[in-house]
């Protein structure tokens, strides 16, 4: 079946790679994602999959679609998400962003049309797949609360017209950094929770020239507390669990001679371990409220709580491990880092067996940023390693 799967993946290569372009032309924001739901839907149905839109029904922008395979065998879930950022492109792509203010800087472009490129593949082999593949077209991942938790509200991963729900999921993003197709993998904690802190320090404004006569400095108490943070990583962090918090904007809306009232940080924390996260969100407000009080201030804290970390489970890893050896070469498969980034799909990995690997992306450009841009020469491995990953899966557990 891999020369056959390979095979098709060239064949279908160049609709593939249209649709990328289309995708990218036309991007979409989370919760916005009508049109890329249309597109993917229509081209979904054209293969006889049973597809159901406008899930969910928050969002009514996701795409659900399954594929009968006519060899007995278990479900399994294979996702892509579609939305974009708000960010000016400057690329200077013959397809680039039409939408003012929008792009594709995270490569939800390539994992849509990598996941219909797998869609046509099986499709084309449906009578030697073991088993259903539901297809997850996923909205809103770039934006708390993220898709996928309502989604799997709405029964993503349950039982469906007499079929059993996914007892697997498998799901990719690619990577900068990572030559174009490489498969990067990674068992245990692979990506880190990813949520917001938030801290207003109320103090008492007056002139600059005499701060003697001023009760709390609310900028130079948030100063404080910014330093105070840190040791929360430093002190309080077990050894082993790899964790970051960092305040990235520190507003106090004074001037060169009028110390302001109050002072605003935010920031995020990020961890692998969600004992220790729920701990540290504890700790932040703590040292938070605790340091503007010693200085004669207060400070109002809230913790916007994000993804949770991402984790990859054992079996389920070795089998993409092994799989992208045999379909790539042991040459192109590598092992993955701990990618800081927040990633929903995570919700699905806390209800069902699976892994979330790394496609290369053939750049150095950083992702979120207004110069990325994925190599297309990915989406020849992409859409044909997915398929071949959901169909020696089926194989191997057609029994079970």
């Amino acid at each position: 079946m891999i020369d056959a799967i390979k095979a098709a993946a060239d064949d279908v290569f160049p609709e593939v790679v249209e649709l990328r372009r289309t995708l990218h032309r036309h991007p979409e924001l989370s919760g916005e994602e009508h049109e890329t739901a249309r597109r993917v839907a229509e081209r979904l149905r054209a293969l006889d999959l049973r597809v159901q839109t406008g899930v969910p029904s928050s969002l009514g922008t996701g795409v659900v679609a399954t594929l009968d395979g006519r060899q007995p065998g278990p479900t399994l879930l294979l996702r892509g998400d579609m939305d974009a950022l708000p960010i000016q492109e400057e690329t200077g792509l013959d397809f680039a962003s039409e939408n003012e203010g929008v792009m594709h800087a995270c490569g939800h472009d390539v994992h849509t049309s990598s996941l219909l490129g797998t869609a046509l593949i099986l499709a084309r082999h449906r009578e030697d797949v073991h088993g259903q593949v539901r297809f997850c077209f996923q909205p809103h991942e770039e934006r708390l609360p993220g898709g996928a938790k309502a989604m799997i509200e709405e029964g993503l991963l349950d039982d469906a017209d007499g079929v059993a729900g996914p007892e697997v999921a498998f799901g990719q993003h690619v990577k900068p950094g990572l030559p174009a197709g490489t498969i990067g993998v990674r068992s245990g904690w692979a990506m880190a929770s990813a949520d917001e802190v938030y801290v207003t320090v109320n103090g008492e404004g007056g002139h600059a020239g005499t701060p003697h006569e001023v009760a709390a400095d609310a900028t130079y108490v948030a100063s404080q507390i910014v330093g105070a943070l840190q040791s929360i990583i430093s002190r309080q962090c077990p050894p082993g669990v790899p964790s970051v918090l960092t305040i990235g904007r520190l507003v106090a809306d004074g001037a060169t001679n009028v110390i302001p009232d109050t002072a605003r940080l935010e920031g995020t924390f990020r961890a692998m371990g969600e004992d220790w996260r729920s701990r540290a969100h504890d700790l932040i407000r703590r040292v938070a409220t605790r340091t503007a009080e010693a200085h004669g201030a207060t400070a109002d804290v809230e913790m916007r709580v994000g993804y949770p970390a991402l984790y990859n489970h054992e079996a389920p890893t070795a089998l993409v491990r092994e799989a992208a050896t045999d379909y790539v070469g042991a040459d192109r498969v590598v092992e993955a880092d701990r990618w800081y980034a927040g990633e929903d799909f995570a919700y699905v990995l806390q209800e069902r067996p699976g892994t979330f690997y790394q496609l290369g992306a053939g750049t150095d450009q950083g992702l979120h940023t207004s110069t990325y841009a994925t190599d297309e020469a990915a989406l020849r491995v992409g859409p044909g390693f997915m398929a071949y990953l959901a169909w020696r899966y089926g194989a191997e557990h057609a029994d079970a």
